[in-house]
């Protein structure tokens, strides 16, 4: 033991216990006797900030969607790649509704589970990795905040056109992200302000995840405004066509593939 957490695959072993806890097959983390310990991610910020939530939410059901997430399925059509597919929760109703779709993720853990739960079709990998192996899609899903996953103005441009290089005509990407900026909470308002003296988005964040005795590598993820990502994506082969933002201060961002 050297006092440091492992780097491993986090997202993998929480959702195998997650799963487990939830269906009571398989091997469970216990706190001691016959209880099962609950699931919880813990989010570290590169300020000290740590959070936690419950990992419960992977496994969802429609029932347990927010409205969001519902109309983000309703949009999907066609080829459909869903882009950091977690626990499957969203390819599994794709699925059902017989929309053809590809579950994503660089986890190898999480696409087990995927596999387990019934999603037929994946791929264990980044955007950029899976331009090579050729496939092309009507619809981009990045859901579950993972708008995220454009990270700052230094990743944008390339996730964008590794998008496009994956792109049929008339493509679509619908991405979930969350307007960071209506909070008053001094933890949250001089973190933005930091981010912004270091020339960073102010919604930009620094973290890792941790989970038992593992830990990610730190890594960058965007929370920004609705302005902001317009401004990330202008001038790629993108076009911001919509933000529905029913949910303030969560919104959906519709991108269509110019020409």
């Amino acid at each position: 033991m050297t006092g440091a957490p492992r780097i491993g695959d986090v997202v993998g072993e929480l959702l195998r216990d997650t799963l487990a806890v939830g269906t009571g097959v398989g091997p469970r983390p216990m706190v001691g006797g016959r209880l099962p310990r609950p699931v919880i991610e813990i989010i570290e910020r590169d300020d000290g900030l740590i959070n936690g939530a419950p990992a419960a939410h992977y496994l969802d059901g429609p029932a347990q969607w927010q409205p969001y997430d519902h109309r983000a399925v309703d949009r999907a059509r066609g080829e459909t790649l869903d882009i950091g597919v977690g626990a499957g929760r969203i390819a599994l109703v794709l699925q059902e509704r017989g929309v053809p779709v590809t579950g994503l993720d660089t986890s190898a853990g999480a696409l087990d589970v995927c596999r387990r739960r019934g999603v037929r079709r994946l791929v264990h990998g980044t955007v950029d990795e899976h331009v090579a192996d050729g496939p092309r899609y009507d619809t981009f899903l990045l859901l579950g905040n993972n708008l995220g996953l454009f990270e700052g103005r230094d990743r944008a441009p390339a996730l964008l056109a590794a998008l496009a290089a994956l792109a049929r005509p008339g493509a679509q990407i619908i991405a979930h992200g969350t307007n960071p900026y209506g909070t008053r909470d001094p933890v949250h308002t001089g973190y933005h302000e930091r981010n912004r003296r270091r020339g960073r988005l102010g919604g930009q964040l620094r973290l890792r995840l941790r989970y038992r005795e593992l830990a990610t590598d730190w890594f960058d993820y965007l929370v920004c405004s609705p302005d902001e990502f317009a401004e990330l994506v202008r001038g790629s082969a993108w076009r911001l066509t919509d933000v529905d933002d029913r949910d303030a201060p969560y919104y959906l961002a519709t991108l269509r593939l110019a020409g």
